[in-house]
């Protein structure tokens, strides 16, 4: 395959995960990657000891990895997603309480996006409040991320696999991109490209690439059907791709699929050994 133009990176939290959290870092830099992306990786604390911070800190720099995609805490994904859509009260507070924290961390790192997953409809709760509680935590987000000069990714998933989660289409996400700049000014939201999530919503992929590239802070690619690694499902990443390259996207591609049944380490055969290093 081509991509000797793509920036790839690899996502600890759904690669590697048959290894310790601590492990990863440096199976991945032995697997050639130099770059990294992590969910939340404390799935019960938005604020967890600053020894465990330090510990996961130490690994990814003695690894020789680069951190440049972190989550803001959402519960235990996949799962019952919360996010920035939490009902008031604990949860949205355990969200309000992580984001500085996630961006001190990132930004010790030199990471500069941070993902802030929406969340799921609470039941017997309305809509619109909800609605209206999750830009004030977006945009809370957003202004802490602009302390570290990053970005605050919106992402889109899928209705199949997450049918209460109301942000399921490139163009709603990008509303709510809109709508976070709207209410800051400050411009440092953008859209998270999730090809494997686009394509499961049964979105045209080109179409969405040619639309949305100028509006994108960062990518994520799995194949579908199957959620595996590129060539084992239907999509065709080089011309994918290719088509963000010639629409002017020339940030990361994080590495977001499952493994299967093997060891990670043997789920890029893909990718030629020397195109997995930033480069």
């Amino acid at each position: 395959m081509g991509f000797t133009d793509t920036r790839f990176n690899v996502n600890l939290s759904i690669l590697f995960t048959e290894l310790p959290l601590l492990e990863r870092p440096a199976a991945a830099r032995a697997a050639g990657f130099t770059a990294v992306e992590l969910w939340w990786p404390w799935v019960d604390a938005p604020v967890p000891e600053r020894s465990e911070l330090a510990a996961l800190r130490t690994a990814l720099t003695d690894a020789g990895t680069r951190l440049v995609g972190l989550n803001f805490y959402a519960g235990r994904l996949p799962g019952p997603d919360r996010g920035a859509l939490s009902i008031p009260g604990e949860e949205s507070e355990r969200f309000r309480a992580n984001v500085p924290v996630a961006v001190e961390f990132g930004r010790s790192l030199g990471c500069t996006a941070f993902n802030a997953l929406y969340g799921n409809r609470v039941e017997g709760v309305d809509p619109a409040a909800q609605d209206e509680l999750a830009l004030e935590n977006l945009a809370f987000a957003a202004r802490t991320v602009a302390e570290a000069n990053g970005t605050l990714l919106i992402e889109a998933l899928n209705a199949p696999e997450s049918p209460h989660c109301p942000i399921v289409s490139a163009p709603r996400a990008v509303e709510i991109v809109d709508a976070v700049n709207a209410t800051t000014g400050l411009a440092n939201a953008a859209f998270l490209m999730d090809l494997y999530h686009l394509s499961m919503n049964g979105e045209d992929l080109p179409s969405a690439i040619e639309t949305y590239a100028a509006r994108t802070g960062h990518v994520q690619i799995a194949d579908n059907p199957g959620r595996g690694a590129p060539g084992t499902g239907d999509l065709d990443f080089v011309d994918l791709l290719g088509r963000l390259k010639k629409a002017g996207y020339d940030g990361w591609v994080g590495l977001e699929y499952k493994a299967g049944d093997r060891p990670s380490a043997s789920a890029f055969a893909w990718l030629p050994h020397p195109l997995r290093a930033a480069h």
